[in-house]
């Protein structure tokens, strides 16, 4: 059995499907096999407001889709073109692996993966903007 593995930590909280689940009182694992359930870990998602910087805005398109508020073909095109203007700014060879592993999970609609590899650049992006202020 294959799919996406959740641990989740105690009382950790997991958007599936638009149905927002809490864990219990232990860490716990879940399987999720159904292909193409909108999962979001709320500890991972992003809130509107704090969408201000461009690593940000590309992570928030990934997680509209995830957690199905935003339709994953439409979001494709926004990822990628946002993932190439990163690739732009952001070229050192641990940045680059990062965007072509979000690109290429985008790609497969994998969109958590995109996700997950796009989060890995939040603190590179912080760092380059505090170096410029």
């Amino acid at each position: 059995m294959s799919g996406l593995v959740l641990k989740l930590a105690p009382k950790e909280r997991v958007l599936i499907n638009g149905a927002v689940i809490e864990n219990g009182d232990r860490r716990s694992r879940l399987t999720i096999v159904t292909p193409g359930a909108n999962i979001l870990r709320l500890r991972d998602a992003i809130h509107p407001e704090e969408v201000n910087t461009p690593v940000r805005r590309v992570c928030y398109i990934a997680q509209l889709v995830l957690s199905g508020d935003a339709d994953p073909d439409e979001a494709t095109m926004q990822l990628l073109r946002g993932i190439e203007q990163l690739s732009q700014v952001l070229s050192d060879p641990d940045s680059r692996t990062q965007l072509a592993t979000a690109s290429k999970a985008v790609m497969e609609a994998q969109f958590y993966a995109a996700l997950k590899a796009l989060r890995a650049l939040l603190p590179r992006e912080e760092r380059l903007l505090a170096a410029a202020r």
